[in-house]
């Protein structure tokens, strides 16, 4: 995008003068398709650089970054809060907001997330498997009352791939001669 006194130098050229776009691309360097593009457009807004200010965190960004590294490893209840590490930098000498604290946060977390790939829609492999090719078989344990006593029973289960149906099967034992009937039975 052009400034707004290259624009007006273009529009005064072109309106007043009377010069071809194709001098006017000579004169400025741009390209006559940039040119005729500006010069279609009713208003331009100014475009402005972002302005660019220093943040009280800064000072305290690196140490923030490494509280927030260490408390990530730690389990849910063990972590502190944000707002306990508020305090703590307030101690240091911090005099911003909590709402700064919150945002970098937030912020470190996304480029954490990025880095790890933990997030966002990262690479699927569907898995499609035809009828017949494939199947899940796990083992399980349940108590079952027979003959009025309470019995432990090793529970053989196979779950089709393709169709998504299941078998169940119980056994008193988890051998060899089970697992070899669970799959023959299936």
């Amino acid at each position: 995008m052009i400034d707004v006194a290259t624009l007006s130098v273009i529009r005064r050229w072109a309106l007043r003068e009377q010069l071809s776009i194709r001098e006017i691309a000579r004169r400025t360097g741009l390209s006559r398709n940039t040119i005729r593009k500006y010069l279609r457009e009713g208003e331009a807004a100014p475009s402005y650089a972002k302005r660019v200010s220093p943040s009280k965190l800064d000072a305290f960004a690196e140490k923030l970054g490494t509280w927030l590294k260490s408390e990530a490893s730690r389990s849910r209840k063990q972590r502190r809060t944000l707002k306990q590490m508020h305090s703590d930098l307030a101690a240091l000498g911090y005099q911003g907001s909590y709402n700064r604290v919150a945002a970098f946060a937030r912020a470190w977390q996304v480029r954490r997330h990025e880095v790890e790939q933990t997030t966002g829609r990262g690479t699927f492999v569907p898995l499609v498997f035809g009828p017949g090719e494939a199947f899940q078989f796990d083992w399980s344990e349940d108590w079952a009352v027979i003959g009025g006593e309470r019995t432990k029973l090793q529970v053989a289960h196979f779950k089709l791939s393709h169709s998504r149906a299941f078998l169940v099967r119980a056994y008193p034992l988890q051998t060899h001669e089970m697992l070899f009937d669970a799959h023959n039975r299936a």
